[in-house]
């Protein structure tokens, strides 16, 4: 079977730049970056620390590299202790850096549902100081938004400003993962620089739902980000001429933000779709942004395997999640029209796979 059309879902980590990205990195204007003189990156981190609300920021190759960073720097005393999500990005995803590289302990709090994790429970994991004999020391708080695992849901400036209060109670600070801010700034109608005003950094990556080739910048005081420049270059993150990648993430900010509302759109009928396809389940209600997660009903005669083989074959590329679950993401190269056709192939596949299995 030669399959003419791919409908790349895994991520929108895939997408390709285009041509005015393209055109805007060959004729970049560059300089050697770790001298701190590329104008193109400077330009790029002037407009993000403006977009953030931050007095300053700095390009790094990657979201992980960047929440790295960012934790090491609050967390600057091995040994120092983190409170995250047991879901969070950076504690699932980010291969225990903050832990292997910085010394620093993890402390989950369950995330619910929609990403949040309860207030009461963040304020009972931090540690008493007073019996810093046997405890790790709490510094640091982070948040995701929009949360990954739960699917893409946005935090609310209420619940994030919440947290930022309790934060400061405790002398502590607060990062934000913010590797999907745009598309909760848009999701929720409210400005970047509003939703991370309660953060002492947030980190923003520019190659997911903006669709830039590649880096993260992150954000937040002038101390903080010059101390971020000479972590980036102990972590072998500093580059020469980093224009030329970060004229592609300009265009990205200048053009693709005003697409975010759109692949919402499209989620949402990707995943209202799915949830009419019989022996597929679908929380429709969950999907707020550009992810969109479906399972295999249980008792079904298919399994995740012969979903996603059978899908495969037909161009159609999705992520599994583990048993009977999957994960599609929209982004900007996807069309209303690969909406449409996926939904074709993802029912013809089930039809196909529970009468060859006999089953329902």
């Amino acid at each position: 079977m030669v399959v003419k059309r791919i409908v790349d879902l895994r991520s929108d980590t895939v997408t390709k730049p285009t041509e005015s990205m393209r055109a805007a990195m060959a004729s970049a204007e560059v300089d050697d970056d770790v001298l701190g003189y590329d104008p193109t990156a400077a330009r790029l981190e002037r407009e993000m620390a403006k977009i953030m609300g931050k007095e300053a920021a700095l390009f790094v190759p990657s979201g992980t590299m960047a929440n790295l960073i960012s934790v090491l720097i609050h967390c600057d005393i091995r040994g120092s202790e983190v409170i995250l999500g047991d879901y969070s990005h950076i504690h699932i995803y980010e291969n225990g850096g903050i832990s292997t590289i910085g010394g620093v302990h993890p402390r989950t709090v369950k995330n619910k549902e929609d990403g949040t994790m309860d207030i009461d429970l963040i304020e009972q994991a931090i540690r008493d100081p007073s019996f810093a004999i046997c405890y790790p020391t709490t510094r640091l708080i982070c948040l995701e938004n929009t949360h990954a695992h739960s699917g893409g849901r946005c935090l609310s400036i209420e619940y994030t400003d919440k947290v930022g209060e309790l934060a400061k109670k405790y002398g502590l600070k607060l990062h934000i993962d913010g590797a999907r801010i745009f598309n909760a700034s848009v999701a929720l109608g409210v400005p970047v620089h509003r939703l991370v005003q309660a953060a002492d950094s947030v980190t923003a990556c520019l190659s997911k739902g903006l669709g830039a080739p590649a880096g993260t910048v992150i954000a937040g005081s002038k101390s903080f980000i010059s101390r971020a420049k000479i972590l980036r270059k102990t972590l072998g993150g500093a580059m020469r001429q980093v224009g030329i990648i970060c004229a592609a993430a300009l265009v990205a900010l200048e053009e693709n933000v005003g697409k975010l509302e759109s692949d919402h759109k499209k989620a949402k009928i990707l995943a209202e779709g799915l949830n009419k396809i019989k022996g597929l389940i679908v929380d429709v209600a969950s999907v707020e942004t550009n992810i969109v997660y479906f399972d295999i009903q249980e008792g079904s005669s298919i399994t995740e395997v012969e979903l996603f083989k059978s899908l495969e074959a037909h161009g159609i590329l999705v992520m599994p999640e583990g048993p009977f679950k999957f994960r599609v993401v929209i982004h900007h190269q996807i069309s209303e029209s690969d909406v449409q056709y996926t939904l074709s192939c993802i029912q013809k596949a089930v039809t196909g796979l529970s009468a060859q299995n006999g089953g329902n």
